[in-house]
């Protein structure tokens, strides 16, 4: 290269790039003096697509199941000699764990206690004339169906919060086996206790002046409040626990709720589909609420 050029070439490059160039030039340099000429053997193919399904499939079942488990169950079932190792392998790149594999959530696992825990609660509200009653609220903690309502007018005793709670479960056939409350000191009571240990339920305990431990009744109650309670009077007992009744039907049976992906607590097992063109509104809670239905 004449001097004049070599000149202008290196105002074009920069030094770190000349020694970048002849860096990899010197790698190319002795991988071709020192690799060998001759082409290497193949690999040994690796395990069949049916062996690779079995693990596969395994481990989606059993989520909990280790390598070494996999590799002892295939072993077991098929008579096929598998190391861990290659049970990894498989796993790596063939098995995509779901968001869920780190255990389940909290709604899951409630799930798996569907119908042996329910939640309970109380709230004061005051009548046309000022009296104050107090409402005992029963749900299914997983369903988030109401079970009942209890009302009591006036001061709550030890024998009046069993009636109240005796009260709202009157229509179920059975009782759960768990039982969540809040830590007032109503639930303290040796007639209360009395009347666990006769239905045989445990009763599970929320966390101190913590509300977001006992999530869904106290929404619910909130949710009471809010869309009814706040809208309507009524005057004595049997008239609000008859209204209470009327939000029941209500809240299980025609109002959606997010948290079961747009369903009823209480889904019936054939609800007619309502026609665009044709349909009426159905009326509840006195007209306070309309749902679209089948004509």
């Amino acid at each position: 290269m004449r001097p004049t050029r070599l000149l202008r070439s290196a105002i074009v490059l920069k030094p770190s790039t000349l020694l970048a160039l002849h860096k990899a030039m010197s790698k190319r340099k002795y991988r071709m003096l020192f690799s060998p000429n001759r082409r290497r053997k193949p690999c040994p193919k690796g395990p069949h697509a049916e062996l690779v399904r079995a693990v596969v499939e395994m481990k989606q079942r059993n989520p909990t199941w280790g390598r070494p488990r996999i590799a002892q169950q295939i072993a077991l079932a098929f008579h096929i000699q598998i190391d861990k190792d290659v049970v990894r392998r498989i796993l790596a790149h063939h098995h995509r764990p779901g968001q869920d594999s780190g255990g389940p959530s909290w709604l899951t696992f409630l799930g798996h206690m569907k119908d042996s825990l329910w939640s309970i609660d109380l709230f004061r509200c005051e009548s046309a004339t000022l009296r104050t009653h107090w409402v005992l609220v029963v749900m299914d903690q997983c369903t988030r169906r109401i079970i009942g309502f209890g009302v009591h007018a006036g001061k709550v005793d030890g024998v009046g919060l069993c009636r109240m709670f005796n009260r709202g479960i009157r229509e179920q056939l059975w009782m759960p086996k768990y039982l969540s409350s809040d830590n007032d000191p109503l639930y303290r009571f040796h007639q209360w206790q009395a009347n666990l240990r006769v239905a045989e339920v445990t009763e599970i305990k929320s966390i101190p002046y913590v509300p977001l431990s006992h999530p869904f009744v106290e929404r619910l109650i909130g949710t009471l409040r809010s869309e009814y309670l706040d809208r309507m009077l009524f005057w004595t007992t049997a008239d609000l626990e008859n209204k209470l009744l009327d939000f029941r039907t209500y809240f299980n049976n025609h109002r959606t709720h997010t948290a079961l992906e747009g369903r009823t607590p209480d889904t019936p097992v054939s609800r007619p589909i309502a026609n665009l063109r044709s349909f009426r509104w159905q009326p509840h809670c006195r007209n306070l609420f309309q749902t679209p239905v089948a004509a």
